[in-house]
């Protein structure tokens, strides 16, 4: 999965890098492209609250679009800085559980509570899929094995968004979130023995 990522995301960055390079010239920083990737998202949020899911799934790939342009921009102004990885990786999960936290919102507001729980779990998968990686990596450990990660969830919940197959996408997403958690573990724990 990681070589299909790879592949997939070439071609995604030869498309950006012309906006990446006019972002550059008009000294817009990582940083602000990183906020504005989670006003999008608060935006989509709203949107899937006032059902407009098809423009929530649209605006939802924006904004994904810009943890894309946030760290190419930083890497060709030179700028990649802990901070910036750091404040990147905080938006994101504010990003991501304000649009899962509408999904879940909706489903509610339509009388589906079952569907709303499965929300629920696959945001706390999506969670635990961060969070294992950066505990590793502060145990000294490289952590990037995994079947599915935020740049395989946002396209997603935006297929799921644009083509109202919203309960079964939550199906996959904490099926593919619970798989990679487990990878994570398993590699973390042979890593670190095999360390030690």
């Amino acid at each position: 999965m990681k070589q299909v990522r790879e592949y997939l995301r070439g071609p995604l960055e030869r498309a950006l890098r012309p906006l990446a390079y006019l972002l550059l010239y008009l000294h817009v920083k990582p940083n602000q492209i990183s906020v504005v990737g989670t006003l999008l998202n608060i935006v989509t949020g709203a949107l899937v609250v006032a059902e407009y899911p098809m423009s929530a799934a649209i605006l939802y790939l924006v904004a994904g679009s810009c943890d894309l342009l946030d760290g190419m921009v930083a890497r060709l102004a030179h700028r990649t800085t802990p901070f910036g990885a750091f404040l990147d990786s905080t938006l994101d999960r504010i990003s991501e559980g304000v649009v899962f936290t509408a999904v879940a919102y909706w489903f509610a507001s339509q009388g589906l509570p079952f569907e709303a729980a499965l929300v629920v779990l696959a945001l706390l998968g999506s969670f635990m899929v961060s969070y294992t990686r950066a505990r590793a990596e502060a145990a000294g450990c490289e952590c990037l094995v995994g079947i599915v990660t935020r740049a395989e969830r946002v396209p997603l919940l935006a297929i799921g968004l644009f083509f109202g197959v919203l309960p079964e996408i939550m199906y996959i997403i904490v099926a593919l979130t619970s798989v990679t958690v487990a990878q994570r573990v398993l590699h973390t724990h042979r890593e670190l023995r095999a360390g030690g």
